[in-house]
């Protein structure tokens, strides 16, 4: 395996899991370095390369080459859709390869799992049929973060239900009482109604913090 300058952790690496696995490892395993936190990574099974563009924290770049491997251990299983096929680049298959060299080669495979959720959203939700553990404490652990990332509100009726009296208001046909815009279907029920068809306007308000 050509490696160039990898670091010989993850020339190790590559090494022992294709030699668990019983697979050949890449012919090339190609590293370059950026300066930024987080690594990406590519794998040609085609082209028999795996790539790994690795950032300043080691811990994110080992965890990058591990998810490459998975792909190197597991094709991609194609899906049909219509009339034709689709290739599930991180289904079931993957995932369930990628979970096991997390646990076996990763020193904290909770972190691994974070790591891996961060990126790719779909992962709790594989980790969840997979029973793969930590995955509910994290799941309520993202559920907690956002929720105090989003406001809470509520909805206030700014007009009480009237009916609609179309005026022009440049462009645009507006409900003189109002003032909301009506386009499309909503334009052409009320053209053809006149004034049978109703409608209130609401607005949505951020509750203030107690406390």
């Amino acid at each position: 395996m050509r490696s160039g300058s990898a670091p010989d952790w993850a020339v190790q690496l590559v090494l022992r899991v294709c030699e668990d696995a019983g697979v050949a490892p890449p012919d090339a395993l190609r590293w370059r370095r950026a300066q930024r936190d987080l690594s990406t990574g590519l794998t040609r099974r085609q082209a028999g390369s795996i790539a790994v563009t690795a950032g300043r924290d080691t811990d994110d770049a080992r965890h990058t080459l591990l998810h490459e491997l998975g792909h190197w251990l597991t094709p991609d299983v194609p899906r049909r859709r219509g009339w034709r096929s689709q290739a599930v680049h991180h289904g079931r298959a993957f995932y369930a390869t990628a979970f096991d060299l997390f646990a076996r080669h990763d020193p904290d495979p909770v972190a691994a799992l974070r790591r891996e959720a961060a990126r790719y959203p779909n992962a709790l939700r594989h980790a969840r049929a997979l029973s793969i553990p930590g995955t509910e404490a994290l799941v309520v652990e993202r559920q907690v973060a956002r929720a105090s990332r989003q406001p809470r509100a509520t909805w206030r009726v700014v007009v009480p239900e009237h009916a609609i009296r179309l005026v022009r208001d440049g462009r645009w046909y507006v409900c003189a009482t109002c003032g909301r815009r009506l386009v499309g279907r909503a334009l052409l029920r009320a053209a053809r109604h006149r004034s049978r068809d109703r409608h209130t306007l609401w607005t949505r308000e951020l509750i203030e913090a107690t406390g």
